[in-house]
């Protein structure tokens, strides 16, 4: 008996090594092919600003290269499962294992004991390290890449409070600047102050806003009374940051677990649209890990009997679903933010759906 564990121990480590070592090989490998890709499709981009290679080091690729390895990971996980379990199965290492008295749940013990690690490395990335990185490699992209791009958005309407709201015509994000801009406050149904101004500006070293020209009118029933601003400046607080009129697709990767969760409760008050948007992102950031469970689960019942051929069909059939993967992933998404799917549904979809297949495959797959 003390053999057989001392047996299964090694076995353990051995699986552990392949699956991890193999999963950081392929990873790297991936990484260092998009970042080529990258370079040479952006290489223009960086010539054409003057940027030093140090800037573009340290100002985009320290923010894109945990993003792509992010967004790989659950599909070099996958593929990298199949190939060295495939490839065990070739060299008919399952068999004796299986044969010897380890049952097929005992055999994917260390399998889901490596897709634990993965998936806490994931989790720790996508709550405290990614928004950070994101942040780098956005405001990059927003500012050398996509600087043709629309940086305004119009005709804004916001609920800042039960009794506030406000109207800002056009807002410039790279500026930070807002444009025709006015506040109504009300008591009840009664208008009490309406402020307008011709400009308001974020002051991200005071953080605040500075009005412009500005005019106050404060409502106490039929009395009434102005404060004149014009050609004047004023700085106020209001419950608002530029981020909340953003034009850019990508900012909501960029806030942090915190901010997001703020952002979440305020959009409640202020109907801004976003709403699926922020929950989406919310939750995939906490449920999108899962994948390396149910992905693991796939990658071994499906490449852990011994094919002619060898790796090559496993192989072919995990790049297969690995793409099916992504396909699953967009399509949930679209239909969140443009269907009408509720957000959480649209997140567990695709680990729902592979999650199922995973399941019939382990059935399938030799005891």
């Amino acid at each position: 008996m003390d053999i057989l564990r001392n047996r299964i121990k090694i076995i353990d480590r051995y699986i552990i090594g392949k699956y991890l070592g193999t999963f950081i090989y392929t990873l790297t490998v991936f990484v260092v092919i998009i970042i080529i890709f990258d370079l040479s499709e952006k290489l223009d981009d960086f010539l054409g600003n003057n940027l030093t290679f140090w800037q573009v080091i340290s100002l985009y690729y320290a923010g894109s290269i945990p993003f792509y390895v992010n967004m790989l990971s659950p599909l070099i996980n996958f593929i990298a499962v199949i190939f060295f379990t495939a490839k065990m199965a070739d060299q008919t290492e399952i068999v004796p294992i299986l044969s010897g008295g380890v049952s097929f749940n005992r055999f994917l013990l260390p399998y889901f004991a490596s897709a634990f690690i993965i998936f806490a490395a994931n989790l720790t990335a996508n709550l405290y390290i990614l928004p950070y990185t994101n942040q780098l490699k956005n405001s990059f992209e927003n500012t050398y890449i996509k600087k043709n791009d629309p940086s305004s958005k119009n005709n804004i309407h916001m609920k800042l409070d039960e009794n506030t709201y406000i109207y800002i015509e056009s807002f410039d994000n790279k500026s930070k600047s807002g444009y025709r801009f006015s506040l109504d406050n009300f008591k009840g149904d009664v208008l009490v102050k309406k402020l307008v101004a011709d400009q308001i500006k974020w002051d991200s070293l005071k953080r605040n806003w500075k009005l412009t020209n500005y005019s106050i009118r404060n409502v106490d029933g039929l009395k009434e009374s102005m404060i004149n601003g014009s050609a004047k400046t004023k700085d106020t607080i209001l419950d608002m940051r530029p981020d909340d009129f953003s034009a850019y697709e990508n900012v909501f990767e960029s806030l942090t677990t915190k901010e997001l969760s703020d952002k979440i409760k305020k959009e409640k008050t202020r109907g801004t649209g976003v709403w699926n948007d922020l929950l989406f992102e919310q939750y995939k950031r906490y449920l999108q890990p899962l994948s390396a469970f149910v992905l693991t689960l796939i990658g071994v019942a499906l490449s852990s009997r011994k094919v002619r051929g060898g790796v090559g069909l496993p192989l072919g059939i995990g790049i297969f679903l690995s793409f099916t993967y992504i396909v699953v992933n967009q399509f949930a998404k679209m239909f969140s933010l443009k269907g009408g799917i509720p957000p959480l549904v649209a997140v567990l979809i695709p680990t729902i759906f592979f999650g199922l297949l995973g399941y019939y495959l382990l059935r399938k797959a030799p005891k």
